[in-house]
């Protein structure tokens, strides 16, 4: 199973053009205006996009994909931008990051496989300081009629691995719920994230 996705995200980020574009998600974007910039985590970051704007903005960055390609895409953005973030590869329980030592974390389109979902959520839990923020914009369970009249609003194809308010729930049960909605919004976003798709978002606060 780890090849196999690896193997889809090298090949994705392998491409001359960036996957999702170069701007940042929308949601996070307007999330880290209200936040005092801290220590900042991206799972799953890919070709850095999002790692970038937040470094642009002040933000202490760490990121993490298990693709080498997106990493070198995320850092050539990173130079470009006159920007540093730390950028690691590998599964997220192997990193070496420590307890508490992130004030956010955003899990922008992190859509781990269903087997190992929650244990990352707990991870991710596990390395934010009482009091910080997780802000999460994935795609719900619902979306899938979305992508079976247009592919080109990407996505996953399998409804376990998508996103429910309920589980959203369940993994973060010790937070204050700041937001917790789920949407249907309009995504431009590079080539694989055009059209309408229907998302969860949330923003908590770690009790």
């Amino acid at each position: 199973m780890k090849d196999f996705w690896l193997k889809i995200w090298e090949d994705r980020y392998g491409q001359d053009e960036y996957a999702f574009g170069i701007e940042p998600n929308e949601y996070l974007k307007n999330q880290l205006y209200k936040i005092e910039p801290g220590k900042i985590l991206f799972p799953a970051e890919g070709e850095g996009r999002n790692a970038v704007f937040a470094a642009k903005k002040g933000w202490t960055v760490s990121a993490f994909d298990i693709s080498a390609n997106g990493r070198t895409k995320a850092l050539k953005l990173a130079q470009e931008s006159n920007v540093t973030i730390d950028y690691r590869i590998g599964e997220f329980p192997d990193l070496g990051y420590e307890n508490a030592q992130f004030d956010v974390i955003a899990l922008i389109y992190a859509h781990f496989p269903a087997a190992i979902r929650s244990e990352y959520h707990q991870l991710a839990d596990t390395y934010l300081r009482k009091g910080g923020i997780i802000i999460i914009e994935s795609f719900s369970k619902n979306h899938l009629q979305y992508r079976e009249r247009n592919e080109k609003v990407g996505g996953p194809k399998d409804l376990d691995s998508l996103f429910s308010i309920e589980e959203i729930k369940s993994d973060f049960q010790q937070y204050d719920i700041i937001e917790l909605a789920e949407e249907v919004i309009d995504l431009q976003e590079g080539i694989y994230h055009n059209g309408q798709g229907s998302v969860i978002r949330f923003v908590g606060r770690k009790k």
